[in-house]
């Protein structure tokens, strides 16, 4: 049976509804970074989730291939993920997305080196003849956070990371996005697919102690 990393580590990705601490360890990406709208119809931010599926895809299925990564195991491709944040902004402004820059990514596994990255950038260029130049591998160590399931549509999200900060404040930690600590979802549903109202989003955010 495929490795699923949402089973697996169900304290990363299937968090309650009612926020909670976590620490979460360093992990690796593929990852594309951009701006703007991510409901544009035809915005960078749809090409990028184009781009991060096409490498994870020919990573997961290298074991049909002649390329054999060392330690490789079959595994699920992990969900989509994003870092988000606004120049002059603390937080997120959901009034105003065409001001969002963002990191869309996905999950690395474990396995999957620098070098690994390269080899499935360059097979998928040549496979799938598009351009995969934006994709870059990227290590993410978010380290003490506080996170939520939030359940419904994300123009809704404020009201849940609200409920994260008051239970943050409560427990002595204070709020600590950076420039390496960014507004962080992971998106557990297919938007294309499901109801906004039934839309599951974990939302984290980093703090530190008071």
């Amino acid at each position: 049976m495929a490795f699923d990393y949402k089973k697996e580590y169900k304290e990363f990705y299937m968090p309650g509804k009612k926020p909670g601490i976590v620490t979460v360890p360093p992990m690796n990406y593929v990852a594309v970074r951009g701006q703007g709208d991510p409901n544009a119809e035809d915005g960078e931010y749809k090409a990028s989730i184009g781009i991060l599926y096409g490498i994870a895809y020919t990573i997961k299925m290298s074991k049909m291939g002649s390329h054999k990564i060392e330690g490789y195991f079959d595994h699920v491709v992990p969900p989509l993920e994003g870092f988000w944040w606004q120049d002059g902004v603390c937080g997120v402004d959901y009034s105003h997305k065409e001001n969002f820059r963002w990191i869309s990514a996905i999950r690395l596994p474990d396995f999957v080196t620098k070098a690994d990255f390269d080899w499935a950038v360059s097979e998928a260029t040549a496979k799938k003849k598009t351009d995969f130049s934006k994709a870059e591998f990227l290590s993410v160590n978010e380290g003490l956070c506080v996170q939520c399931m939030h359940i419904g549509p994300y123009d809704d999200e404020p009201a849940t990371v609200a409920l994260m900060h008051e239970f943050m404040e409560q427990q002595g930690y204070r709020l600590d996005i950076t420039d390496a600590r960014r507004h962080h979802e992971i998106y557990l549903s297919d938007a294309r697919k499901t109801a906004p109202e039934k839309l599951k989003t974990v939302i984290r955010h980093p703090i530190a102690k008071v």
